[in-house]
């Protein structure tokens, strides 16, 4: 669309300059130029403008999907980074959540685990009476005692 006087529009130049420049260029030049741009742009910016962006995007997305959604995602990255690792790379990384968590937690974080777990083994137990101590009491008992 032009102006009374017979100029092009910003948004007609820009939509006609954008089709020229894709006529002219590669993938590798936007790879290029992409790179730059996110490097100019880490420079411009700290870790909480990341942040922002990020819980922005994020909560944009959730409301565009469903449950569905994210357990395809999240089992095509398991499966994924299944294939690109190893033992050694989930036991590292265990060993940090577990260290990362219990930097978060108290005590009585686990022993309420501890007892949610036991309660929840024993609700599976066979009824074998065989004279073992029951799942649910064990779970209470290691509870207990992880509080002295």
């Amino acid at each position: 669309m032009t102006n009374n006087n017979d100029k092009m529009s910003r948004e007609e130049a820009g939509r006609k300059g954008g089709e020229t420049t894709a006529k002219n260029h590669d993938k590798e030049f936007y790879q290029e130029i992409g790179q730059k741009g996110g490097e100019a742009t880490a420079g411009n910016h700290d870790k909480e403008f990341y942040q922002e962006i990020g819980q922005k995007g994020g909560e944009a997305t959730s409301e565009n999907h469903d449950k569905e959604f994210y357990q395809e995602i999240g089992q095509k990255g398991g499966e994924a980074t299944s294939e690109n690792h190893d033992k050694e790379f989930y036991q590292e990384i265990g060993q940090k959540g577990g260290e990362a968590t219990s930097e978060n937690h108290d005590k009585e974080f686990y022993q309420e685990i501890g007892e949610k777990g036991g309660e929840a083994r024993a609700n599976q137990r066979d009824g074998s009476g065989n004279g073992k101590m029951s799942r649910e009491e064990a779970g209470r008992k290691g509870g207990e005692k992880s509080r002295r």
